[in-house]
């Protein structure tokens, strides 16, 4: 397993500040390996535990503890429905991350949908929302209970705001809703496919039903956030299970409406990084704006004698992910107003 050291000789310019970790696609089952839909993958089920555990022994290990980790989503497996393993699964996992020694912030992604309904995830171990940050006296930057979305500083000046891509989603909903029947229309309205999980001869691969959106209520919110964070000059880092940056993934990959969220976004001289999983293969692209889209590989879809979790040491002028195994190692300068005036 390659084990590259910290921040080297790149880093000596600026002041260490914190650090984060990132792992995305864990998706365990006690199965064996398989492959993925296309047959041409290879899925090791049960060692991404395995994984998990290296990762959560490093980060526990190293010298400057992370303040936090960051769990991308598809934290088990959407077999596990079919073998009635779901909530044993899932119990496993967390199990584990209870070794971690710092907080866990958990995303949604497509395969706890296969798992479980939106209702189940809300009073669960995977809704982290009670670590969010209230700031006083802004109402509007308090999330609403419509989706699971919420903020947090994990060091000064610096806040993290989750995202739920899945807020407009056919997954994880009761059928009979009226949000359900909104979400499938729009689906529908994109995709006339009669496999809806197929992008064939789409416009717009990413309106297939293992992708979802963010409502315009979230939207708006997300706005609101990121305007209190110019009027702070904080920094903003973004996370969602679905990439929004075309340029860093795959087209079917994208959440159904991520012009929209890059709209909000681009809007804003805040957000510097934006992390997402989903891909398996990993992507990354710095935009016109200067934040930088990060995809992480897929734990599921890696071997045994590598790994794939990263962690980010954050300075006064940058961001530097040290990539453990399939993860590479990247540096993601901020644009210049970005750069802290100490």
């Amino acid at each position: 397993m390659d084990d590259k050291p910290g921040p080297g000789p790149l880093s000596e310019t600026s002041e260490f500040l914190f650090s984060f970790g990132v792992i995305a696609d864990i998706q365990y089952a006690d199965l064996e390996d398989g492959y993925n839909f296309q047959g041409n993958r290879r899925r090791y089920y049960r060692h991404s535990l395995l994984h998990l555990q290296g990762a959560i022994e490093h980060w526990n290990t190293e010298g400057s503890p992370p303040r936090c980790v960051l769990q991308l989503g598809d934290i088990i497996d959407g077999y596990n429905a079919q073998y009635k393993a779901s909530e044993k699964s899932l119990e496993l996992v967390m199990n584990t991350f209870q070794m971690l020694k710092v907080p866990v912030h958990h995303t949604w992604g497509n395969h706890e949908f296969y798992n479980f309904s939106r209702n189940y995830l809300t009073n669960s171990k995977l809704n982290t929302k009670f670590l969010e940050d209230q700031i006083v006296h802004h109402p509007e930057t308090v999330p609403s209970e419509n989706y699971y979305a919420y903020h947090f500083v994990p060091f000064p000046q610096f806040r993290f705001i989750l995202l739920d891509a899945y807020d407009l989603s056919v997954l994880g909903v009761d059928q009979s809703s009226a949000k359900y029947q909104q979400c499938l229309k729009i689906l529908k309205g994109h995709n006339p496919n009669s496999e809806l999980n197929s992008p064939q001869g789409l416009s717009e691969p990413q309106f297939v039903q293992f992708n979802g959106g963010f409502s315009q209520e979230q939207l708006n919110w997300l706005n609101e956030v990121l305007t209190f964070s110019d009027t702070n000059q904080e920094k903003v880092v973004i996370v969602s299970h679905l990439p929004i940056y075309p340029e860093a993934s795959d087209s079917v990959c994208l959440a159904w409406n991520y012009r929209d969220a890059l709209a909000v976004i681009w809007s804003h001289r805040c957000v510097v990084c934006f992390f997402a999983g989903h891909t398996h293969d990993g992507g990354y692209s710095e935009d016109p704006f200067g934040v930088h889209h990060v995809n992480l590989e897929g734990v599921i879809e890696t071997a045994p004698d590598s790994q794939a979790f990263g962690t980010v040491y954050v300075y006064p002028d940058k961001m530097m992910l040290k990539g453990r195994g399939r993860v590479p190692d990247r540096i993601m300068n901020y644009k210049r107003e970005n750069t802290f005036r100490c």
